[in-house]
């Protein structure tokens, strides 16, 4: 039986490290014409369309010409049972989770509506170029099994959990120690590794996690190490000072988390503004990583996150868009916001460094570098079709764009789901019909 091939042709941009400046070639491979071939939901080869097209047999053409082919993007915290939450007018954090994060998440106890809202989420990625996700379902076990069942049905590599919450939160929102363990180690069971999926042990964030409750999730990290760890960390002032009084015996609110085993190399800790030299060493030491999540940062006063700094100290940084406190679903709009965050701080992002981070560089955040990230032979085919020409204003700039870098700092600066011409997850193309930015091929 002969394999059917999938040819895309376009312009082609993939990386191979962190680049340091326009300069880096080393970095990255920018193939003016070229071509990717795609067998069974792997990329089988990448690179110029006169060298990979003559190992197509009868392939299906798809030709994205002008357009960018990039790896899908890849958005490493994300709520799942907030898209009905976005763009809810509030004050600061824990104001914004009494008023409307707790109640939306009540109605996710019910399998119809959790299924229903798995759905419009998926879309919403999709459409907007994500192939990748690191999600929080609600506290009830029905929205992780709706989260993960869509993201089996859409044959995508998605990441989740249910939260683990145990108190200050309101009836029909808690769990408790043993429960959240028994929902989790379930889960666990039932999805992790199971087609794409891979399994997130989340306890929500101290102030809603008893100290039993992170001795369970301490407990499933050890029983499952290759489960990921996802948290929050240091978003806000008030919330740092609760926390404080909630674990008077924690060094600070890193240590929390770490005197329950629960750091290391797949910890993702969303926000970590607010930081204490102390947690930068354990950050450092123990391979953990931060999570930049410039759009709800900005959006809830929450502070700026010093990149840099961390960096410096040899922290992988990962970057988010942190739906529903996050504004958009875009990692483009998550880039613009970054830029501008980063700018603050005299912390310049050269667009060439945002895409490897949106790419790449979250998959490294993830130890998933091998898998998706990049437009490697042997990957999967995770891919999305960029338009730097997407809208009147776009093109209008593009007329005075110079290269290659310019075409990347207007999409991260005007993009949106309208730049998003196709989104192909397993090498299938999935952006819905009649969305914004999608081309229909023959």
């Amino acid at each position: 039986m002969t394999t059917q091939h999938l040819l895309l042709r376009g312009r082609i941009l993939t990386f191979t490290a962190e680049p340091s400046g326009p300069d880096d070639t080393h970095a990255y491979h920018y193939v003016e014409d070229g071509a990717l071939l795609i067998a069974d939901g792997i990329i089988i080869a990448s690179g110029s369309y006169a060298t990979v097209a003559p190992q197509a047999t009868a392939p299906e053409i798809v030709d994205h010409r002008p357009n960018i082919l990039m790896a899908g993007f890849i958005d490493t915290h994300i709520h799942f049972p907030q898209v009905q939450v976005i763009a809810s007018w509030g004050a600061q954090l824990l104001d914004w989770l009494n008023s409307y994060t707790f109640p939306e998440e009540t109605r996710f106890a019910d399998p119809d509506h959790s299924a229903a809202m798995a759905s419009r989420f998926y879309d919403q990625l999709i459409d907007h170029g994500t192939t990748t996700a690191v999600a929080y379902c609600s506290v009830h076990k029905t929205s992780a099994e709706a989260y993960f069942a869509e993201g089996q049905r859409r044959n995508m590599r998605m990441i989740g959990g249910k939260v683990m919450m145990d108190r200050n939160a309101p009836d029909g929102l808690r769990d408790t120690a043993q429960s959240s363990y028994d929902d989790t180690k379930a889960l666990i069971d039932a999805w992790h590794g199971t087609g794409r999926a891979q399994y997130a042990i989340t306890p929500r964030f101290a102030i809603t996690s008893t100290p039993e409750q992170l001795e369970m999730a301490g407990a499933l990290a050890a029983q499952h190490p290759d489960c990921y760890v996802q948290t929050h960390l240091s978003e806000n002032r008030d919330e740092i000072a609760y926390t404080a009084t909630l674990y008077p015996q924690a060094r600070d609110y890193l240590d929390v988390y770490q005197s329950h085993g629960l750091l290391g190399p797949k910890m993702l800790l969303g926000h970590s503004i607010h930081l204490q030299p102390r947690e930068i060493d354990a950050l450092a030491q123990t391979g953990a990583h931060p999570v930049f999540c410039p759009t709800s940062n900005l959006f809830l006063g929450s502070g700026l996150f010093d990149d840099a700094g961390l960096r410096a100290r040899g922290i992988t940084n990962a970057i988010a868009t942190d739906v529903g406190a996050g504004t958009s679903y875009s990692m483009l709009q998550t880039l613009n916001e970054g830029y501008k965050v980063l700018q603050l701080q005299n912390q310049p992002l050269h667009p060439l460094r945002a895409f490897h981070w949106i790419t790449r560089g979250n998959a490294v955040a993830l130890g998933l570098e091998d898998r998706i990230g990049t437009l490697d032979a042997g990957t999967e085919a995770d891919i999305v079709v960029l338009n730097p020409r997407a809208t009147d204003a776009m093109a209008l700039r593009c007329d005075r764009a110079t290269d290659l870098f310019q075409e990347l700092f207007i999409l991260m600066m005007m993009g949106d789901d309208r730049a998003i011409v196709q989104t192909y997850a397993a090498g299938t193309p999935s952006k819905r019909a009649g969305a914004r930015g999608n081309l229909q091929t023959g």
